[in-house]
């Protein structure tokens, strides 16, 4: 008979499952900035970025202000042999008056309970951070900020509402004047429940209360929380989930009872959630089941008591009492005679059903809630099974004797995917705010230290003017016939006299070796009034024997590439002209001869260093006996980059490559070029730049993570700015500083993992990818980038995803900046050889989306009187080497 009057408060799986989903649809709403200020739910962002990670420690006050009572802690966390947490409070009373009364007395009252803690705990003398557990919902901009939106729990102290409650504490405190407090964060009491779990657990991600009233927190992606900038990490949500149903979504299963309860309430039509669930409204919503049962003869005989039409006579505890398996019937009866009414047993066991019922649907809807968060937990993570846990606190939740149990079975019947377990809350919200501050703390230390250290990647503008003045230095050094033996930077003649100027005309061979691949092409090149390119070309891979074997060897297979090229494309009777872009530093002592100075890039092939490649080419050539050609040029892929944009932008004089290596290249003056005869006319040098500061001349602004790149790589000492600013080393230098910020506790919870160790493990296209804001596609590649490199997922906490992005993006910074600086010398030394204003067009950028922006901007700041354009190299080094052959016998037929 119950039953059936109870109907519409027994609610099916299929309801909650419902309830769920537009629970799910409420959370988007309040999260999404457009729909955020009519949303009924409003999704507060906390500002609390990471839980506890166990590596916190300190001395800590907490302030518990939510009730009638207002709590003071001193809480210090030490390490020892483990994490311990030593706690000393005292409870201070908060009168009826000082809640009705004006914001200043209330302040006024928690300043003086402040300091007379502080006083007990001699400490008056100390300023420890404090963490202020405000358990009313606020708005926050910052932890350390919180504007109340409205009182709530019989709380109504004018001048409050809309005002900062830090700022309202701290003017309190400054008015005493005889202790100071450092107030870094402000925590609602759900907040302070994750938090105080979190430090239990760390799975802890969702903080739950259900006590007087409910809410609860979990931690969300940022890249969902449109009301705070960025995207990296997570930060706490508080739901305020009790207003859930404020806007009508609800009203399809609120009952003629929970109407009667929001028509009597402080605040009608607000909080409508919390009145269908919450222990402040469940004993009442029994006594108005039990008078309308009454009224229609189903309890009692239909007597009705003066005591049971009273407002609250009929408390949840009451309920509680009986629920109980044992002594419920008995708790019945002596609780229903004392409201007069006489109960039979019968009308005892339809009053336990009655309250089963109500406390059932409130376990139930919270489980729907909860379950919602749980889905989002899930889905931001990406994984099939989500393992978590809540934090839980409230008296509803500790003290009713069947509540918890429900609650648990109920959440895992609607979130089978889901693996939860409930923590209850020992040393409530509390010792959560003073985690919260510990926190808070922790990373702003950490943050002090990690900017410390990462400072000396942020060059100031003037000691990049001094990385310019020094390259202009070792610039003239290899100019200089007297210097160039001992200079660092080579400044190699490259026999380029011209760039292209549109009237080249033929088809040319052209083969590009600078790696594990080689490409041979066949370009087409008309002049006339529609200038066109035809390119046609085939890779050929490098064995790695190939690479270290012998140098006949290594031209042999050079030379079979050829002839399969010639063949497939049907021109072996021709003897075409051939430029070899060739890309290891070599001297040339014309533009069809050039001397290897040194192998790089894994080439190792022996008898080559020293000798001429043009002629060791030809060579190869004869010794197969099939075709013959004519070597025109040999040629450097940044000269070849500087000729490719040359022929699209005749302005074109500079060469910049900044991938895997670093060079640059421009046309200078003859009269400058002191190891060619002649001074008419212009060449283009081959600056090789990489070798820019092997002299110690960098020394000032290399980092021990440089230094350590340089000591283990394949050529100590040598090369030293290409390892501060290239492709092969930036991933190798970000590793280095992974493993140091491990070490020193900041990241990956001091666990540095044996991948990691790996050198070269971290790819310097990491980098790129965690610039382009795809941190979470990295993150959830599972064996993939930083999580197969550095520790198992679970270890990778905000603060390491925080640090990451800061980190890429300052080494980043420094890259960009530091070709800009020394470019910006080549174009002045352009300036000032021509005369005119910055003619110049690098090419051939690292792809980091922010790189090529800072490099430009860098060479504006550095070279105002510049007038720069970039262009990009589009079809690489090899069209370069053809443009480069054509120039060639461009030049060749006219001295003929």
């Amino acid at each position: 008979q119950i039953d059936k009057y109870l109907y519409a408060m027994r609610l099916s799986d299929e309801t909650l499952l419902d309830v769920m989903a537009r629970f799910r649809r409420e959370m988007k709403n309040g999260l999404s900035r457009d729909v955020n200020p009519t949303a009924a739910v409003k999704m507060l962002p906390t500002f609390v970025r990471s839980i506890p990670d166990g590596s916190e420690k300190g001395d800590f006050i907490a302030l518990d202000l939510g009730g009638s009572y207002f709590r003071i802690l001193r809480v210090k966390v030490s390490h020892e042999k483990k994490q311990t947490v030593q706690m000393e409070s005292e409870i201070y009373n908060t009168p009826e008056d000082i809640m009705h009364g004006s914001g200043t007395r209330l302040f006024d009252h928690v300043a003086e309970c402040l300091g007379d803690f502080m006083e007990k705990q001699q400490i008056k003398d100390k300023k420890l951070p404090v963490g202020f557990t405000f358990s009313f919902p606020c708005r926050q901009s910052k932890l350390d900020e919180g504007i109340l939106i409205t009182w709530t729990k019989r709380f109504k102290a004018s001048g409050v509402e809309g005002a900062d409650v830090v700022r309202l504490l701290n003017k309190a405190i400054k008015k005493r004047g005889d202790y100071d407090a450092d107030i870094m964060a402000v925590v609602n009491d759900t907040v302070g429940t994750m938090m105080t779990c979190g430090f239990d657990d760390q799975r802890c991600e969702v903080g739950l209360i259900i006590g007087t009233g409910t809410n609860a927190c979990y931690m969300e992606e940022m890249r969902h929380i449109d009301l705070v900038e960025g995207d990296e990490g997570r930060m706490c949500i508080n739901t305020e989930w009790g207003a859930f149903g404020d806007d009508g979504s609800l009203e399809d299963i609120r009952t003629e009872f929970d109407r009667e309860i929001d028509r009597g309430s402080l605040n009608p039509g607000k909080q409508l959630f919390e009145k269908m669930v919450s222990g402040l409204y469940m004993g009442e919503l029994v006594r108005l089941i039990l008078v309308k049962m009454a009224k229609e003869g189903l309890l009692f005989e239909g007597r009705i008591t003066p005591e049971l039409l009273t407002k609250g006579k009929f408390e949840t505890k009451h309920v509680s009492a009986i629920e109980k398996s044992k002594e419920g019937l008995n708790k019945a009866k002596e609780i229903l005679t004392r409201l007069g009414v006489e109960p039979s047993h019968e009308d005892c066991i339809a009053v336990q059903h009655v309250c089963t019922i109500v406390s059932f649907r409130s376990a139930n809807l919270v489980a729907s809630t909860l379950g919602a968060i749980l889905n989002q937990l899930r889905d931001n993570k990406g994984v099939g099974r989500l393992r978590t846990t809540v934090g839980v606190d409230g008296s509803l939740y500790k003290m009713h004797p069947q509540y918890a149990r429900r609650l648990h079975k109920t959440t895992r019947r609607l979130v089978p995917d889901s693996e939860v377990r409930f923590l209850l809350s020992e040393s409530g919200s509390g010792k959560g705010a003073a985690m919260v501050t510990a926190v808070a703390y922790r990373l702003s230390e950490q943050h002090r230290l990690i900017d410390e250290t990462l400072a000396e990647f942020k060059l100031t503008h003037e000691q990049l003017l001094q990385v310019k003045k020094r390259m202009r230095a070792e610039m003239e050094a290899g100019l200089k016939k007297k210097t160039h033996e001992t200079a660092k930077v080579k400044m190699l003649p490259t026999f380029v006299r011209s760039t292209p100027d549109g009237t080249e005309n033929g088809d040319f061979l052209a083969l590009d070796l600078g790696g594990t691949n080689f490409r041979v092409l066949l370009v087409k090149i008309r002049s006339g009034k529609r200038r066109t390119v035809e390119m046609h070309n085939k890779i050929y891979a490098i064995p790695i024997e190939v690479m270290q074997g012998t140098g006949e060897e290594l031209f042999d297979h050079i030379v079979t590439c050829i002839s399969d090229f010639l063949d497939y494309m049907g021109i072996k009777g021709a003897r075409l002209p051939l430029g070899f872009t060739f890309s290891f530093p070599c001297k040339q002592t014309s533009l069809d001869a050039g001397i290897l100075l040194n192998w790089t890039k894994g080439f190792k092939a022996t008898d080559c260093e020293g000798e001429d490649v043009v002629y060791l080419l030809r060579e190869g050539i004869k010794r197969r006996e099939e075709f013959d050609l004519d070597v025109v040029a040999v040629v450097n892929d940044t000269v070849g980059t500087m000729m490719t944009c040359a022929y699209e932008d005749p302005n074109c004089e500079i060469g910049l490559i900044v991938g895997t290596g670093s060079n640059a290249c421009y046309m200078e003056e003859m009269r400058n070029i002191e190891m060619v005869d002649g001074e008419q006319g212009r060449m283009c040098v081959n600056t090789e730049w990489g070798a820019f500061g092997d002299n110690g001349c960098l020394d000032d602004i290399r980092t021990i993570y440089d230094k350590a790149v340089d000591d283990f790589s394949l050529n100590a000492g040598k090369q030293r700015y290409e390892k501060m600013i290239s492709g092969m080393y930036l991933g190798e230098i970000v590793r280095n500083i992974l493993i140091d910020f491990t070490k020193r506790g900041f990241l990956f919870r001091g666990q540095i993992s044996e991948t990691l160790k790996t050198r070269h493990i971290f790819e310097t296209k990491f980098l790129s990818q965690i610039e382009r804001d795809s941190w979470r596609t990295l993150l959830s590649s599972l064996e993939i980038i930083l999580v197969s490199v550095c520790v198992k997922k679970k270890s990778l906490n905000q603060g390491a995803q925080g640090f990451l992005k800061s980190n890429e993006r300052i080494k980043n910074d420094f890259s960009a900046e530091m070709p800009g600086a020394s470019l910006e010398d080549v174009s002045v030394q352009l300036l000032h050889s021509t005369g005119a204003a910055g003619p110049s067009s690098p090419t051939a950028l690292v792809s980091f989306h922010s790189f090529s922006r800072i490099m430009h901007q860098t060479v504006k700041d550095l070279a105002p009187n510049c007038d720069v354009t970039f262009l990009l190299s589009e079809d690489g080094s090899g069209k370069g080497a053809a443009l480069i052959t054509a120039v060639g016998c461009r030049l060749r037929e006219a001295e003929q």
